[in-house]
């Protein structure tokens, strides 16, 4: 068995107290929360040189993956994001006074917006999404080879589709 990690040591609490209880599904899942959170903490450290967090790489991202004109309704950008409207307006505003974006109204509906990413946020989110990748790298070929991560790429799929996340 390869070293053993705090996931280890609560499952061993467990079988302890409750050696009837399967535990799989429980180190399973700790072990992708612990990831999501270091992984979490070095993602903010890769985007902190570029002057924005997660959440707003994500805003720009999401534009700039959307091709040109990187045009969106704050509606589009907030389904795609699972975010409230509320929550989306907060981002939009802070990425707008950095230039980083721009709100229109929307030719084909009065009541709309167009959210449109500008030139310097295109430069920008290319690369952050750069310094992201990197760490994220960096990450895996620590710990994986690429036929490795390929697989566990392909088991986290598996596992979400079967959820329907």
């Amino acid at each position: 068995m390869d070293s053993q990690d705090p996931v280890d040591a609560i499952t061993a609490q467990w079988a302890v107290v409750r050696p009837d209880l399967d535990t799989v599904p429980m180190a399973v899942f700790g072990r992708i929360y612990r990831l999501s959170s270091a992984m979490a903490a070095r993602i903010d450290k890769a985007y902190a040189p570029f002057g924005i967090s997660r959440g707003e790489f994500d805003v720009l991202a999401t534009l700039r993956r959307s091709g040109e004109p990187y045009t969106l309704s704050p509606r589009e950008l907030s389904a795609t994001l699972m975010l409230t409207t509320g929550g989306m307006t907060g981002r939009l505003d802070k990425l707008e006074r950095a230039g980083l974006l721009s709100r229109s109204p929307d030719p084909h509906d009065r009541r709309g917006l167009r959210v449109t990413l500008s030139e310097r946020g295109r430069e920008l989110v290319d690369q952050a999404v750069g310094a992201g990748l990197s760490a994220q790298r960096e990450a895996l070929e620590g710990a994986l080879d690429a036929d490795e991560a390929e697989q566990l790429a392909g088991l986290l799929r598996k596992l979400l589709d079967s959820m329907g996340a």
